[in-house]
């Protein structure tokens, strides 16, 4: 038997992909295993969520995260100390306890997340065992299928688009490792006719092309003209993915489009992404309205998720308790999964298992501040989320996470699965022709 008590907790700053301070945190246990982790940071964040612990004042842009940091070396330590690694749940809980509030705002939400995941994976190096495999505990398990970032625009292009991502989705693909290559020739298109229309204008905050469009729907155009420039068949093949973050530019069913100079209400908005959805191959589309629009959501999911993956990220915060509401009332088909939303890994693991249960798809995330910590793309394995969602495919903080899930499928052989077509959640993918 192995000695999975925790022996030493250490927190400190690092650095995250927007150049901010971020907190790592180190636990070694009693036999001498070791786990690391890195907390992220959300540019477009919901109202529900874990909050991280900034020092505020001038230092930094007041971003600076030495009191996070402190709460894991003064409080968080001393706390954990003998606890049992191998027993995550316990350990999250005395975290959640030991913050004392609901937004986890006292000790910082990156300062938990940080630990949380730190533990995880030092319960793994002591069991000697991958991530995924640790999480896994002998269950069946899929490569999930990649959601990747060509456009980046909202809260992390600085509005130039409004629509905060345009991604590709290749679900027809035979595996993760061909899902990549084609999404590869699918950004080199892309970016070979942004620059004969001079149209490029540099990288946004997760990798993708911050681009000079005119217009949302341009936007849309071009990446369905860069799927067919690369060779695939739009719909069959490769599929779009928005995610319209709605709660960045509207609020109260009133939704302000900075390119159109515009305001819609919510049935103007509902009505607008149904005409994106019959015009062009949307499989999947994230917040189509904001947060605090529950009759719009409803509304949305009605018209286009039989036939269309309607994700809540803003208005599900990863949080089990609104999964289950939001599928009790049919608000949504899919829950995006944010360990750093939720605030630890065990209440990650269980808005996951309240899509399950209830028929969701269900989507490891990233975010928008990234680092080389690889810990989601394990999560996506080992939990059986069935799709990962990590940003584009350049910047090596979002690429370590593409490269770390390719090994992972290498390492099983002929028993890799991929999640194709099988991680959405409406039952007839190719119908595309009769959409309402």
């Amino acid at each position: 038997m192995t000695d999975t008590r925790i022996a030493k907790l250490h927190g400190r700053r690092v650095w995250d992909s927007r150049g901010r301070p971020t907190v790592e945190v180190e636990v070694h246990l009693s036999d001498g295993a070791i786990g690391r982790a890195i907390a992220p940071a959300g540019a477009s964040t919901g109202q529900g969520e874990a909050l991280d612990l900034r020092d505020g004042g001038d230092r930094f842009g007041g971003l600076d995260v030495r009191r996070a940091v402190a709460s894991v070396n003064r409080e968080i330590a001393p706390a954990l100390l003998d606890l049992d690694a191998a027993d995550q749940e316990a350990v999250d809980r005395l975290l959640v306890d030991l913050d004392g509030t609901p937004d986890r705002g006292r000790l910082g939400g990156n300062a938990i997340v940080a630990t949380s995941m730190a533990v995880l994976h030092a319960g793994a190096a002591s069991a000697d065992v991958p991530l995924w495999q640790h999480l896994a505990g002998g269950r069946p398990v899929r490569i999930p299928l990649p959601e990747i970032q060509i456009f980046g625009g909202g809260a992390h292009a600085d509005r130039r688009v409004d629509v905060q991502d345009f991604m590709v989705v290749c679900p027809a693909a035979r595996s993760f490792s061909e899902a990549l290559d084609w999404t590869a020739e699918i950004y080199r298109a892309a970016g070979s006719l942004m620059r004969a229309a001079g149209k490029a204008q540099g990288v946004a905050d997760e990798g993708g092309f911050w681009p000079a469009f005119d217009s949302n729907e341009e936007a849309l155009e071009t990446l369905s003209l860069a799927i067919e420039s690369a060779g695939f068949a739009p719909a069959t093949q490769v599929g779009i993915s928005l995610d319209v973050a709605a709660s960045q530019f509207g609020s109260a069913g009133k939704y302000t489009l900075a390119l159109d100079d515009r305001t819609l209400d919510t049935e103007a908005l509902i009505d607008m992404l149904g005409g994106w959805i019959r015009q062009y191959p949307i499989l999947s589309v994230e917040d189509p309205v904001g947060e605090d629009d529950h009759d719009g959501m409803l509304e949305f999911t009605r018209r286009h998720g039989r036939h269309c993956q309607v994700i809540g990220d803003d208005y599900l915060v990863t949080n089990a308790e609104r999964v289950e509401a939001a599928a009790t009332g049919g608000a949504v088909n899919a829950v995006l999964i944010k360990p750093n939303q939720a605030g630890t890994i065990t209440e990650a693991f269980q808005a996951l298992q309240a899509g399950k249960e209830v028929g969701f798809g269900t989507i490891v995330s990233a975010r928008s501040g990234e680092t080389e910590d690889i810990t989601i793309a394990h999560l996506s394995v080992g939990w059986d989320a069935g799709q990962l969602k990590v940003g584009s495919f350049t910047r090596s903080e979002r690429m370590a996470k593409w490269n770390e899930v390719l090994r992972i499928e290498e390492s099983l052989g002929d028993s890799a699965e991929f999640s194709g077509w099988s991680a959405f959640p409406f039952a007839d993918p190719t119908s595309f022709a009769s959409r309402p």
